[in-house]
C-alpha cells in the first residue's frame, strides 16, 4: 500500500463517496433493506454508546433525569400548534391501521382502520406537552427537567448514512419553567453542554449562536445551535437548543397556579443531539486510510496485535499480550478506564493492522518474539502517518499511555480548528461572496467555499435568494459583541456578521 490509500476514492477526488466508503470500511453502518434506514454495526454503535454515556452524565450533572414517552403521537396533537405541524408535515410517517389480514388472492393487507391516525414520532414536544399538562398544577411542580433517549422517524428522500436517515437515534430534552428568564437560561445552559461535549469529547471546534428566523425549529421562539465544519468545507448542525416560549404550553394546556395565585402558562424548552454526530466526527477527522477517532469516544483505545508467525513462540507472545493488557487496563485516561483489545484472530498481522487503521482506533501496538527479547513494543498512533512506528520499552509505554491518548485528543482538535480557521473568511462584498461559493468546475465541482462571515440586513428575502442561487444558508448568528456594518447584498445597515455556508 506504499503508493495507495486504504480508501478509494480519496477525499479530494470525491468527498461524498469517500465518506460512504469510510463508513463501510470501518464497519460503522450499512444501508438497511428498508429504504432510507441503516443498520448500525457494533463499532459504530460503540461510538454512539460512548457519546450517549458521556452526554448523559453531563445531563445528570445539570439536574436532568431520563424518562420515556410513546413512539406514537395522535395526529390531533400536531394540529394544536400550527407552525409545528406545518414544519414537519412532509416528513411524517403515519399509522392508519392496527392489523393485517389475508385477502382473496392470499396477499396481506391492512384490515382495521384506526379511529385517529397516529404519527410515528418525528419529535416529542406535543406528546410530552400533553403529559406535562397533567403533571403541572402549581409553581411548586416546576421546573420539570427531563430527557429521553429514543429513535425518531422523519421521512427522508435522499438518505446518507448517519447524516440523513429516515430513522435515527437521538436524545431530546424537554423542560418546563416558571419564568421566561429560567427557560432562556436553560436554553443557553444546554447549548453550552453541547458545545463542551463537541469540543472536549469529539474534538470538534464549533461556532455557537442562534438560527435565523427561517432556519429555526418549527414553533420555537428562538433556536440556538452549534455548527461544525467538515473537510469538504461544508457545515453540519451538530446540536440545537430551543426556547419555545409559551407556544407549546398554550397548545398543550400546561398551566400552573403562580405564587400570586394566578393561572399562568409554563415556559418550555427542548434540545437534542443525534447519531449525526458520528458522521460529523468521521467527516471532520478521517483521512484517506479511514476513520480517525478522538480517544474519548473510541470504543477501544488501544489494540494489541500479537505477531505469532511461529507456533513455538505463540504461547509466550499471547501471554505477554495479556500481561500488557492487564497493566494498561489499570491505567485511566481522563475519567475513563483504558479500553484494550487483543486481536487474536487467525489473520496476517498486516491485514489486522489495516483493519484497525480503517476503524480509527487511537493506538495500535505490535508485540512479537523479537519484541519479547528486547522487552519492547512497536506503537502506532492513528493521528500520525500510518507507516510511522515508535519502539519503546514496555513499561515506558504503559506509563505514557494516558498522556499519549490525551495528546491524540488535543492534536485532533488542534488540526480541526486550524482547518476551520483557514477556511473561514470575512467577506465584504457580494462579488467575493459569490466567487467564494461558486465552484470553478461546475460539471464536477471541486471542494470549495467554507464559512463566510458576512454582514446581512436580516431580510428573509435575501436568505431565500442566496439559497436559490448558491445553495448557501445562514448557519448561525454568532453570540458575542455586535460588529455594525453594511449588508453586502443591499448596502443596508447590519448589526453583525453571520456565518454562511453550504451544509449537509
Amino acid at each position: 500500500m506504499s503508493n495507495q490509500s486504504a480508501i478509494s476514492p480519496r477525499r479530494t477526488e470525491d468527498f461524498p463517496e469517500w465518506y460512504q466508503q469510510v463508513v463501510r470500511a470501518a464497519e460503522l453502518a450499512e444501508p438497511s433493506d428498508v429504504r432510507g434506514c441503516m443498520v448500525i454495526r457494533p463499532w459504530g454503535f460503540g461510538i454512539w454508546e460512548n457519546m450517549q454515556h458521556q452526554l448523559d452524565a453531563m445531563f445528570r450533572a445539570t439536574g436532568h433525569r431520563n424518562a420515556y414517552f410513546p413512539l406514537f403521537i395522535p395526529l390531533s396533537y400536531f394540529a394544536k400548534e400550527a407552525e409545528h405541524v406545518e414544519g414537519f408535515a412532509k416528513e411524517c410517517a403515519i399509522v392508519t391501521h392496527t392489523r393485517l389480514e389475508v385477502d382473496a388472492d392470499g396477499k396481506m393487507k391492512p384490515a382495521s382502520p384506526l379511529n385517529e391516525p397516529l404519527v410515528v414520532r418525528p419529535t416529542s414536544e406535543t406528546i410530552i406537552g400533553a403529559t406535562y399538562a397533567k403533571w403541572v398544577q402549581s409553581y411548586r411542580d416546576l421546573p420539570i427537567l427531563l430527557n429521553q433517549w429514543c429513535n425518531v422517524v422523519r421521512w427522508e428522500m435522499r438518505p446518507r448514512l448517519f447524516l440523513r436517515t429516515t430513522e435515527f437515534l437521538w436524545q431530546e430534552g424537554h423542560t418546563v419553567h416558571e419564568t421566561e428568564a429560567e427557560a432562556r437560561e436553560e436554553t443557553q445552559r444546554m447549548l453550552g453542554v453541547y458545545e463542551t461535549f463537541a469540543r472536549d469529547h469529539c474534538a470538534l471546534p464549533v461556532f455557537s449562536g442562534e438560527k435565523s428566523e427561517s432556519e429555526k425549529f418549527p414553533g420555537a421562539v428562538q433556536t440556538t445551535t452549534i455548527e461544525a465544519m467538515v473537510q469538504d468545507r461544508k457545515a453540519i448542525q451538530a446540536g440545537t437548543s430551543h426556547f419555545l416560549g409559551q407556544n407549546f404550553a398554550k397548545a398543550s394546556g400546561i398551566q400552573f397556579q403562580s405564587r400570586e395565585g394566578k393561572q399562568e402558562f409554563g415556559w418550555t424548552t427542548s434540545w437534542g443531539m443525534t447519531t449525526r454526530m458520528v458522521g460529523t466526527v468521521v467527516m471532520t477527522h478521517g483521512d484517506d486510510d479511514g476513520v480517525i477517532l478522538p480517544p474519548r469516544i473510541a470504543p477501544t483505545h488501544i489494540v494489541i496485535n500479537p505477531i505469532t508467525t511461529k507456533e513455538e513462540t505463540r504461547a509466550r507472545v499471547l501471554e505477554a499480550c495479556e500481561r500488557l493488557a492487564l497493566q494498561l487496563r489499570e491505567k485511566r485516561y481522563v475519567d475513563l478506564a483504558i479500553e484494550v483489545e487483543i486481536d487474536k484472530r487467525d489473520l496476517g498481522g498486516g491485514v489486522k493492522n489495516w483493519e484497525w487503521i480503517k476503524k480509527g482506533v487511537p493506538i495500535r501496538v505490535e508485540l512479537g518474539p523479537r519484541d519479547l527479547e528486547k522487552n519492547s513494543v512497536a506503537v502506532g498512533r492513528r493521528d500520525q502517518p500510518v507507516k510511522e512506528k515508535q519502539f519503546m520499552p514496555v513499561q515506558e509505554f504503559v506509563a505514557n499511555a494516558p498522556e499519549m491518548l490525551m495528546s491524540i485528543q488535543q492534536n485532533l482538535y488542534d488540526r480541526a480548528l486550524k482547518f476551520r480557521d483557514e477556511n473561514t473568511r470575512k467577506i465584504d462584498n457580494k462579488e467575493d461572496f459569490y466567487e467564494f461559493f461558486t465552484p470553478k468546475n461546475r460539471e464536477r465541482p471541486e471542494i470549495h467555499g467554507g464559512f463566510a462571515l458576512a454582514h446581512w440586513n436580516g431580510s428573509r428575502e435575501i436568505e431565500e435568494r442566496i439559497k436559490n442561487d448558491l445553495k448557501v444558508t445562514i448557519r448561525v448568528v454568532p453570540f458575542g459583541d455586535a460588529e455594525p456594518g453594511r449588508c453586502i447584498f443591499t448596502g443596508e445597515p447590519s448589526r453583525r456578521r453571520v456565518v454562511w455556508a453550504k451544509a449537509y
